[in-house]
């Protein structure tokens, strides 16, 4: 299965990316890319030239177009989805919008207790609107991300397992998705 991963976080050091290259590792058999989402020019319309789009929107659209799933893995600014991760999604939904249909699971990593959960439920919003098909269960909340990661490496024992079997029903949905 090809999987794209969204990172809404831009940081190089972040827990976020992190947490896609964990899932990789954990999705054995299965293709896991990140998505660069760092070049995009913010979503205008006038950027639309007959058609076609900037070099760096059509580039993020032909590899979601061309994935099975989608893992998105947020961080949470000012209790909502960042402005990356937003202007991603927006150019994604363009006519003809490459998101329709994809199965797809939301993950976060956050330092607070809470993780990411104040982000994920406004992108589980959005999303919905483009017709996503959600992971509803189990929810991904990461919190205390400074104790659960080491060098950009997830070493808590207990969180991995649990990313583990999440990512076992992320998986089953999109099998799922795929056989229709």
């Amino acid at each position: 299965m090809k999987i794209v991963g969204i990172s809404g976080s831009l940081r190089k050091a972040s827990w976020n990316t992190a947490v896609l290259h964990v899932a990789a590792d954990l999705l054995a058999g299965h293709e896991l890319a990140i998505a660069e989402i760092g070049d995009l020019p913010l979503m205008n319309q006038d950027l639309e030239q007959d058609g076609k789009f900037p070099a760096s929107v059509e580039r993020l659209r032909e590899q979601i177009s061309a994935a099975d799933a989608l893992l998105f893995a947020t961080p949470e600014y000012n209790a909502s989805i960042p402005a990356p991760l937003k202007n991603a999604i927006d150019w994604a939904s363009r006519p003809a919008n490459t998101l329709a249909g994809k199965p797809a699971a939301i993950i976060g990593v956050s330092p607070g207790a809470l993780g990411t959960a104040r982000a994920q439920y406004p992108l589980r919003q959005t999303l919905g609107v483009l017709n996503v098909i959600l992971l509803c269960q189990p929810e991904v909340f990461i919190g205390g991300a400074a104790q659960k990661f080491q060098d950009g490496k997830l070493t808590d024992e207990a969180t991995r397992d649990f990313l583990g079997k999440a990512l076992t029903a992320f998986v089953g949905l999109a099998e799922r998705v795929r056989r229709g």
